[in-house]
């Protein structure tokens, strides 16, 4: 097939990596804690240092055998680098925004703030723990929210022994702030 009648494009709009690639609001900082810092540079150079050179050597390989219309190598290594450089520019520009933050260090360790971990009761009398993480490290069935999900924002500056009210698209909820805590300094665990 001629190349006219293909669509590849070269999307350079990076925030357009699916659901885990969550925008920023306009005008915030990318907060993370020194993990998620830590996680998203390992990746990077993952990318960088051993995925990519290893697709680029398939894809010679595969350029060399001739057409390349039909050859399945090439077409899939191509797609494949083009993943790998858009989420390469994506890590780049986030790691390049990120704002790290250790929440070991926190002053007021009896209120909610970035980083905390937070056990608290709903009223329907279940009890949840969850950590306040940068929009990247989020992982909600891990108990990991990101700090601009609604729940992190009823939470933030509530202290133990407050009642928050949350507002959600099924109504209202109380919870209840049982505890609050952070990691010990030089703990960076999250």
């Amino acid at each position: 097939m001629s190349k006219a009648f293909t669509k590849e494009t070269d999307n350079d709009d990076d925030d357009d990596l699916g659901p885990e690639a969550v925008p920023l609001p306009k005008g915030t900082k990318n907060y993370m804690t020194v993990q998620g810092y830590q996680r998203l540079r390992a990746e990077l150079a993952h990318l960088m240092t051993v995925e990519r050179p290893e697709v680029v050597q398939v894809v010679s390989w595969a350029a060399s055998n001739g057409d390349r219309s039909e050859n399945g190598d090439y077409l899939y290594g191509k797609k494949r680098l083009r993943e790998i450089d858009r989420r390469m520019r994506f890590l780049t520009k986030r790691l390049e925004q990120a704002e790290v933050v250790d929440p070991s260090l926190q002053p007021n360790r009896d209120q909610v703030f970035f980083g905390a971990t937070v056990l608290y009761c709903d009223k329907a009398g279940e009890d949840h723990r969850v950590t306040i993480v940068g929009v990247d490290e989020a992982e909600p069935l891990q108990g990991k929210i990101s700090w601009i999900s609604p729940v992190a924002r009823a939470l933030i500056k509530a202290r133990e022994g407050d009642t928050i009210t949350l507002r959600t698209p099924a109504g209202v909820d109380e919870l209840d702030i049982i505890e609050v805590s952070y990691p010990e300094p030089g703990q960076h665990t999250v």
